[in-house]
């Protein structure tokens, strides 16, 4: 019986060490997939989503704030060319243009850069985070941007996102 009991304990304890170990595998596996699916067309932003905003907010001011403000205003004069022919980073509130552009043109002048997106040289200031950031902290810094929208600029943008995700098909 003390055999039994002991063979049972430890069936009780490898039961629990596998389901922490799922947990954590889980959870290391949810963090750093890809809010993307592969092979298809467009990326979902999440402005409602506090957890995924909370984590953009902290992406945006650690990688995007110092070029694009603190408050998403933008550089002083952003439509006018500098003396060296770039133009400043301009605002992500609503008086800017990135509401302009669907969900995936963000996703990927982020990840990629306008050079790379349009096949060309282009003077651009703005960095390529495809080896700086995860997709889901790129996804998490333009949820947060949207969230920040009125809700007829975030409803426009998630009109505009799924006309473009359909040309794309």
């Amino acid at each position: 019986i003390d055999r039994m009991g002991n063979l049972n304990k430890l069936k009780v304890q490898i039961f629990f060490s596998s389901s922490i170990l799922l947990l954590i595998l889980g959870g290391w596996f949810y963090t750093n997939s890809s809010l993307t699916e592969p092979n298809q067309p467009g990326v979902s932003l999440f402005p409602n989503k506090d957890n995924i905003i909370s984590v953009g907010k902290r992406v945006y001011g650690q990688n995007c704030a110092s070029c694009h403000g603190l408050n998403l205003q933008g550089a002083p004069n952003w439509r006018q060319r500098d003396e060296d022919g770039y133009l400043p980073a301009p605002p992500h509130d609503r008086s800017g243009h990135t509401w302009h552009h669907s969900a995936d043109y963000l996703f990927k002048m982020t990840k990629y850069g306008i050079e790379k997106m349009i096949g060309q040289k282009y003077p651009n200031n703005m960095p390529v985070f495809a080896s700086v950031l995860h997709d889901n902290d790129i996804i998490a810094v333009l949820s947060y941007i949207k969230s920040t929208w009125p809700i007829t600029i975030q409803r426009r943008h998630t009109q505009l996102s799924i006309r473009a995700n359909v040309g794309q098909k």
